[in-house]
């Protein structure tokens, strides 16, 4: 058994020998650690990237908690009340400025629609007034408080509007 250990010892110098080669050929071990840095390169770029979208979402989840409905200056959900009340889910709404979609979804069998009313009073923007149904209205808007409500007769009166803060 102790004339094993020297033999063993043997055999490892030996192979640690032929794997090194008798040769200079660094090119493959300098391949292979540009080939590691770029790996990891590309990893720390992907988690930064991760982290980004991350810290987007979270933030756009807080501002869903805080009240309103978040448009990324893109999309702005308003509903009806489900029961068929002559109101909105939401008294308030906001949006970043730029052009914003306004998708407006009815499930109540009573007609509505949503429309959008600068500070001057103008409806710059409207659905197709519609029950048990959805539709969409895109409108160019500046930073403002603006004017969400329904325009079938009386349901305004009767209460069904809110304010749209853009920012």
């Amino acid at each position: 058994m102790k004339k094993l250990i020297p033999l063993f010892a043997l055999l490892l110098a030996a192979f640690a020998l032929a794997a090194c080669g008798g040769g200079s050929d660094t090119t493959s071990a300098t391949g292979a650690a540009s080939a590691v840095e770029e790996g990891a390169e590309e990893a720390g770029e992907a988690a930064e990237e991760g982290a980004e979208e991350a810290e987007e979402k979270a933030g756009e989840a807080k501002e869903e908690a805080e009240g309103g409905s978040e448009g990324s200056g893109a999309a702005l959900d308003i509903e009806a009340d489900p029961s068929g009340q002559l109101a909105f889910t939401a008294k308030e709404a906001t949006a970043k400025a730029g052009k914003v979609t306004v998708d407006f979804t009815n499930s109540s069998p009573v007609p509505h629609d949503v429309a959008i009313e600068d500070s001057s009073g103008e409806t710059i923007a409207e659905t197709e007034v519609l029950s048990e149904g959805s539709d969409s209205t895109t409108a160019n808007l500046k930073p403002g408080t603006y004017t969400f409500y329904c325009s079938v007769p009386g349901h305004r009166e009767a209460g069904m509007e809110g304010t749209l803060t853009v920012k």
